[in-house]
């Protein structure tokens, strides 16, 4: 049985996460003490309390996805459970290699801090938009984009699974290009409420201003192979994986070919760990007949330890 965990970035946020763990489990706790003091801010009070409108702003909204996961992996960690391999969704590799003990926690929280600050300011509000297509193929979603571009940009962003791909670009071109979508047999395009259009080359100014800080932080190799988002490609030591950070910030997250990748290595068993179960539910859609499991509460931790016992007895 060969096992990855996998970790969630933006939209899972949700007021409490963490909460319980937090109050069950030492490790956890010990997690939000550490955010907290490392962004010298009460980011663990945001999490478990909110108020929402303050958790959805993408500085506060990243770190905060980032504690909620790691608060999850702790316990799990702690309860002899290892992974063989990990990934994780844009803001969601970061967590990974934080379970991969090639960043730190509190390099990991402010660095993610500045890259939501960073992406945030990269686009006047309103400028940009993202859609999801949904149920029309990657190919044909590439040539409404780029048929509809007329000189801005709008591109695939995430390509998530088997007719899920979100856009992302300038407001008008994301507009048009949902419009072809429709046209050449998408089922629906959903504009999505985001506050910039992440995953693409306007991102350009948040990639150019994260870059050296990223060269500045103490990566080490990672314990277990990383698959990165930007290419879909298994890598093994710390500039590579330093690589995908930066080059993800404006690059498309490729996480159907990340899973299929997976699956081809033998990965059976998928371990969604933080808060949500988006990514759950992809892998089901990816990788037909993996086990998917998921670990945000005392009681799904229980459930998934019981479960990963019961198949290694098997």
């Amino acid at each position: 049985m060969s096992l990855a965990f996998v970790f969630p970035g933006q939209g899972s946020q949700k007021v409490g996460m963490g909460r319980d763990l937090c109050e069950t489990f030492p490790e956890s706790r010990a997690v939000f003490d550490e955010a907290d003091s490392a962004l010298g801010i009460p980011l663990s009070r945001l999490c478990f309390e909110g108020p929402e409108e303050e958790l959805q702003l993408t500085a506060n909204t990243q770190p905060a996805i980032l504690a909620a996961s790691v608060a999850a992996l702790r316990p799990l960690l702690a309860g002899g459970v290892r992974p063989d391999w990990v990934a994780g969704h844009s803001l969601g590799e970061y967590t990974a290699l934080v379970a991969a003990g090639s960043l730190s926690l509190g390099d990991a929280l402010r660095t993610v801090r500045r890259r939501g600050q960073y992406m945030q300011e990269a686009v006047p509000v309103g400028t940009g938009a993202m859609a999801a297509i949904l149920g029309l193929d990657l190919p044909a979603v590439e040539e409404a984009c780029r048929e509809a571009a007329e000189g801005e940009v709008v591109a695939p962003a995430n390509v998530n699974s088997p007719g899920q791909v979100v856009i992302a670009g300038h407001a008008a071109a994301v507009e048009r290009a949902s419009e072809r979508c429709k046209v050449l047999g998408a089922k629906r395009a959903v504009r999505l409420a985001v506050s910039a259009p992440f995953h693409c080359a306007l991102m350009g100014p948040a990639q150019e201003r994260l870059g050296p800080e990223l060269l500045a932080v103490d990566l080490r190799d990672p314990s277990v192979p990383l698959v990165r988002n930007v290419d879909a490609r298994a890598v093994r030591d710390a500039a590579s994986c330093r690589d995908g950070l930066v080059r993800q910030v404006s690059g498309a997250v490729r996480w159907q070919e990340s899973v299929e990748l997976l699956w081809r290595e033998g990965v059976t068993t998928f371990v969604e760990v933080g808060p949500g179960t988006v990514l759950g539910g992809l892998v089901k859609k990816i990788a037909r007949g993996a086990r998917v499991l998921n670990v945000d509460s005392p009681e799904s931790l229980e459930a998934t330890r019981a479960a990963l016992a019961a198949g290694a007895e098997g």
